[in-house]
């Protein structure tokens, strides 16, 4: 028997009620940061702020993000995850009420950056699939991680809209502490995704000795396919990031109501699902850098034929419904991939490392935005990086071999 299945059999818990939960918290911890972009225009008009000021402490919560992920990853790897998930749900919520409290631009950077840039490092979908990876069997697994990406987003989907509706009914400051008060709900799911510490040992002696730490890192940074994956990563945050943080704002530019950019938001999210779940089935039946490769191709091809049409609803649902199905379908390949080179041991800590790589694009992409907006009033420039970019990693992820890395323990 597998490691991930005995995991599962020894912790008494269900498949299916370990993936519920799982489900939860991803759509939890998902929406209030997918739905940040709805903040945009209240908290610069209520703080005579000018969009780079937004910009940079978005940028800042998705390198928190990633540069937190594999420190996250690997105490889930070897203390489980629920620990690492309460934490991050107290960070979370933490600097949801003091953002809903900031009026300088720093405190509103620390917030809205850093600490829920450190609280989504720990509570995200990324320790889910971490969890899925040690408690689902193998064979299920792959649809695993495609349910719990399609959980995020149904958390975009249900609270891009609802943001919009808390805001324009009552203010953005009450409404994150709304969003704070909700990611509480994080802790009591968090215990559904533990496993016996003795497991981890009676999976670790089944499989041979075990590399530290930095044996593991270095194993996976030498391995080439991996690096691939991590390079070709960098495009997903950069254009879901830049997306997040000023697709809302950009459709208020070009005349349309507000109420439409939260639409076409929670488009994106209802269609990921979609999206998402045929990543994870295909994945399981097809080359993944295929899959990979598609799917970057066409997020360029998509956005070049939004950009050249009139701004209009339509157009904008068109675009929240394409970009939607393709918007986190990378994460079933690209996190499947990882485990196929190097297992579920740490797959938590090694996952994280190519997040570095997608927040650090996700840094850029939401930074680049409001800095080029304020510097040339037009989004032009990053949204011609987003279709470059897109093309490139298409290419990047062609030559990805699709098999174990070769180990590099040292003997004790």
């Amino acid at each position: 028997m597998s490691d991930a299945g005995t995991a599962t059999k020894q912790s008494r818990i269900p498949v299916e009620l370990i993936i519920a939960a799982g489900c939860a918290i991803a759509i939890l911890s998902f929406g209030p940061r997918s739905a940040i972009g709805a903040f945009q225009r209240d908290v610069l008009v209520d703080n005579n702020w000018t969009r780079d000021v937004f910009s940079l402490a978005i940028a800042l919560q998705n390198l928190m993000w990633g540069l937190g992920q594999p420190l996250a990853g690997g105490f889930a790897d070897r203390f489980g995850a629920p620990r690492v998930l309460i934490i991050g749900a107290l960070l979370y919520a933490a600097g949801l009420v003091i953002m809903g409290l900031s009026s300088t631009p720093v405190v509103f950077g620390l917030s809205a950056g850093l600490l829920i840039g450190l609280g989504l490092s720990g509570a995200s979908f990324n320790l889910v699939l971490g969890a899925f990876g040690r408690l689902v069997p193998e064979n299920r697994r792959s649809m695993a991680f495609g349910f719990g990406t399609a959980a995020g987003s149904l958390g975009q989907f249900l609270f891009a809209p609802l943001a919009v509706a808390l805001i324009q009914n009552f203010d953005w400051r009450h409404t994150s502490f709304i969003f704070a008060a909700m990611m509480m709900a994080i802790v009591p799911l968090s215990f559904f995704l533990a496993y016996p510490r003795e497991q981890v040992a009676a999976g670790a002696a089944s499989a041979g000795p075990a590399p530290t730490i930095g044996q593991a890192i270095s194993q996976a940074f030498s391995h080439r396919s991996y690096v691939l994956l991590v390079i070709g990563y960098f495009t997903c945050g950069f254009q879901l990031a830049f997306i997040t943080t000023h697709f809302q704002i950009y459709l208020t530019d070009k005349g349309l109501d507000p109420r439409v950019g939260g639409w076409a938001f929670a488009m994106i999210g209802i269609f990921n699902m979609v999206g998402s779940l045929t990543s994870g089935w295909a994945g399981s039946r097809m080359p993944r850098r295929y899959i990979l490769a598609f799917i970057y191709f066409a997020r360029a091809l998509t956005t070049l034929v939004f950009l050249l049409v009139p701004a209009t609803p339509a157009s904008a649902l068109i675009f929240g419904a394409v970009t939607g199905l393709l918007w986190l379908s990378t994460v079933p390949p690209t996190s499947s991939l990882v485990g196929v080179m190097f297992g579920q041991r740490n797959f938590a800590m090694l996952y994280g490392f190519t997040f570095v790589s997608h927040q650090i694009g996700g840094f850029l992409g939401a930074l680049l935005g409001g800095t080029i907006y304020e510097a040339t009033g037009s989004y032009d420039w990053v949204w011609a990086l987003s279709v470059f970019f897109g093309v490139a990693s298409a290419l990047i992820n062609l030559p990805i071999e699709e098999r174990p890395a070769a180990a590099k323990v040292v003997p004790a």
